[in-house]
């Protein structure tokens, strides 16, 4: 695909990274000649030095030929105009725009057909809210995914000593549970990627991913470690776009506390949260953390805007004797330090908002995508159309389709005209040019 990338920040360089390996045509669009110097030393790539919302700059970038515009500079306000011009100047036919600010997102009508034409609204900020959100339903669980509208999901545990399942071949888990239908779709060991058969045995440490109905999947869990007792008590260190929106959705369903450093800052969130605690001071400062109980806090979850300061806030909560801290990590190479010796789990907003993008540049009717372990593989959705003339899935047993090598068929769901497969894959190219193709046998 031919892409353009309006901003060269955090997200697009991530967006970049991502794409940049699978022989897109790529532009990026950034005010920083700096920046775009660097990544053209790094990846292949064309670049254009300028203001994102120009018509002069959109053209020179290719607007006009472009499969898809993703448009994600710090500006709310000139990535609608860059898609807004892009449509009515150039007939781009996908645009993509991050939009953080809550005002925007809270008028849905803004956007689409009768609206600005943006196809996807993206906010990192909400994608990690609605992630923290899910693995506060599973505690231990380190990531939770849906697909198929909410009736399967894809969950990451750590097998841990004392399972069931643990040092025993995964085809033990339907003897232990015969009327549980979860399927293990891919193993973590030591940060390599295993692909699972039945004879695989599970090991203490293995990150373990598995597809299961919601209701199922707390049984599965109990498989591989024992279950925590439900989060009570949790604590945010940071009070920005994160912290609010976190707090407004889980005020009312748990005890929060948020810490902001900003003076100004907390008594703004204060006066628009109701029923959460908002704490002016220093999420590192050790005697605040001890004279607001960090030890009874279930979970702590450090997710200002400055990485290092999440890190060593994290590692404070934990030493002090929070039960489980998490870290919102934006740079990769401090995630691969931190994750799991100081810090319980890592949360990366760029890889979140990669997944969101991915179904629009995967071909054929991909309806969801999502990166696992910072892009090790991906978990993906796809929808099966055709017959057994027009197909070479389409009507197959499953034992005699042939699945490329490193893919794992997760779960099926079946529908009128078409059924959906959730695959995880390690190989990339292998799945791309069959992935409207899968149909349950």
């Amino acid at each position: 695909m031919k892409i353009i990338i309006l901003g060269a920040g955090q997200v697009g360089t991530s967006v970049l990274s991502s794409l940049a390996s699978e022989a897109n045509d790529i532009v990026v669009v950034d005010t920083q000649p700096q920046l775009l110097s660097d990544l053209q030393d790094r990846f292949d790539i064309a670049t254009i030095a300028g203001n994102a919302a120009h018509p002069t700059v959109l053209e020179k970038a290719g607007a006009a030929t472009a499969d898809l515009l993703i448009a994600v500079t710090s500006d709310d306000e000139t990535n609608m105009l860059a898609c807004q011009i892009a449509h009515i100047l150039f007939k781009t036919p996908k645009k993509i725009a991050r939009i953080r600010a809550i005002e925007y997102q809270g008028r849905p009508e803004l956007f689409g057909a009768e609206g600005i034409p943006i196809d996807l609204v993206i906010s990192p900020e909400q994608i990690v809210t609605e992630f923290i959100e899910r693995l506060l339903e599973y505690p231990g669980a380190t990531q939770v995914l849906d697909f198929a509208n909410g009736r399967v999901r894809m969950v990451s545990v750590q097998a841990r000593e004392g399972g069931p399942l643990v040092q025993r071949e995964v085809k033990t888990l339907h003897q232990h549970m015969p009327n549980v239908h979860a399927r293990i779709a891919a193993i973590f060991r030591q940060g390599k990627p295993i692909v699972p058969d039945g004879k695989t045995i599970i090991e203490p440490g293995d990150e373990v991913f598995f597809c299961a109905s919601s209701g199922e999947i707390e049984a599965v869990m109990s498989e591989l470690q024992r279950l925590d007792k439900p989060y009570k008590r949790l604590m945010f260190a940071g009070g920005g776009h994160i912290g609010k929106r976190v707090a407004l959705r889980l005020e009312h369903d748990y005890s929060v506390k948020v810490i902001e450093r900003d003076t100004r800052r907390a008594h703004k969130i204060a006066a628009e949260l109701t029923h959460t605690i908002v704490l002016n001071g220093d999420a590192s400062d050790r005697d605040l953390l001890i004279d607001e109980n960090i030890d009874n806090i279930d979970v702590f979850c450090a997710i200002t805007n400055d990485d290092k300061a999440n890190i060593l806030s994290a590692m404070l909560a934990k030493k002090l004797g929070a039960r489980r801290v998490m870290s919102l990590i934006t740079r990769s190479a401090y995630a691969d330090l931190v994750e799991t010796h100081l810090v319980d789990l890592v949360i990366s907003p760029q890889e979140a908002t990669i997944s969101a993008l991915l179904r629009y540049v995967r071909r054929g009717d991909v309806v969801q995508v999502h990166s696992l372990r910072r892009g090790a593989c991906e978990a993906m959705e796809a929808v099966a159309h055709g017959d057994s003339r027009t197909s070479r899935v389409v009507g197959q047993r499953l034992d005699r389709i042939k699945i490329p090598s490193g893919v794992v068929m997760g779960a099926w769901c079946a529908a009128t005209r078409s059924s959906r497969c959730i695959t995880t894959r390690s190989s990339r190219r292998a799945i791309t040019s069959s992935c409207s193709c899968w149909k349950r046998s």
